[in-house]
């Protein structure tokens, strides 16, 4: 049964106890886990989705895949964590925790993917996974060593309820090219048969959005033809940790219960409130505003 995310003025209400002298009651906060690399600079990895799941109502838990020295210019280097460490974190909170829902981004390496898969693996849990392939930082470093790729789409997209690639990285994967969403069919066949049970593709990456309006994602599931999720463009080159964040709201969401294309259609709102009002703390690119998406997703 599907549970409603609770606004924003629900959730300040339980916990203030106004309830006309009832006893105070929290609201439905369902527990999402994350394993992912941390940043830094707080706009992306770790950051982006405790952010996330935080303000979109959910309990957010962790699992750090690395650590990153970066900010909104460039990574200055990575610290890979051992992978035990990664096993023991995540079975720390699978131990304890009533997961209802689970998203990984940057993975580094292959042994850490295979810590990954040991203890998220389709036979070892009852909740969807989300799973953002990251390969490169938006300053162009690279998050996954290339001898980590094989792993990923062997390993890992057996695994994924939801793959969120971009352009670049569903064409690693898939090992074909897409130029054009006229091409698009034969690319996300290949990333089934490799295991993703749906394939949400974003469409920031094609260039024959540039200069338009509005851009498209496709939700892929196996044997029908892709739903278009068409948005607004938004001119802005305060995009930093976007993919994150839109996995991170999509794995909060499906912890709700919400089927699949309600999930997607409500994430790319959150995210869509977010970039506009996307802004530089510092040097460089910026966020986008989770505040100014948690505060559209509440009204």
């Amino acid at each position: 049964m599907p549970y409603p995310s609770p606004t924003l003025q629900q959730t300040i209400t339980a916990a203030s106890g106004e309830d006309g002298g009832a006893t105070p009651r929290p609201p439905f906060r369902p527990v999402v886990l994350t394993l992912a690399g941390s940043d830094s600079g707080g706009g992306a990895g770790i950051q982006a989705d405790l952010k996330t799941v935080t303000l979109l109502g959910g309990f957010g838990t962790c699992a750090i895949s690395a650590l990153t020295a970066q900010n909104g210019l460039e990574v200055r280097g990575i610290l890979e964590t051992p992978p035990d460490f990664v096993r023991m974190q995540l079975a720390a909170v699978l131990d304890a925790f009533p997961v209802r829902a689970a998203k990984t981004g940057m993975l580094a390496s292959t042994p850490i993917i295979e810590a990954a898969v040991d203890c998220l693996g389709r036979d070892k849990r009852a909740f969807p996974l989300v799973v953002d392939p990251v390969c490169v930082s938006q300053s162009g470093h690279r998050l996954l060593r290339p001898d980590a790729e094989d792993a990923l789409r062997r390993l890992l997209l057996p695994e994924a309820d939801l793959l969120t690639p971009n352009k670049p990285e569903a064409e690693l994967l898939a090992g074909m090219p897409a130029a054009t969403s006229a091409e698009l069919r034969p690319l996300l066949d290949r990333l089934h048969a490799l295991g993703a049970r749906a394939v949400l593709l974003k469409g920031g990456h094609f260039a024959e959005f540039d200069g338009r309006e509005s851009i498209s994602d496709w939700l892929s599931l196996p044997g029908r033809e892709p739903l278009v999720f068409s948005r607004p463009r938004i001119a802005t080159v305060h995009t930093h940790g976007t993919g994150c964040t839109l996995s991170a709201a999509l794995a909060t969401f499906l912890a709700y219960g919400l089927p699949l294309e309600e999930a997607v259609g409500k994430a790319q709102a959150f995210l869509g409130a977010a970039l506009e009002a996307a802004f530089a703390p510092g040097l460089g690119a910026g966020p986008p505003d989770l505040l100014s998406g948690a505060a559209a997703e509440t009204c």
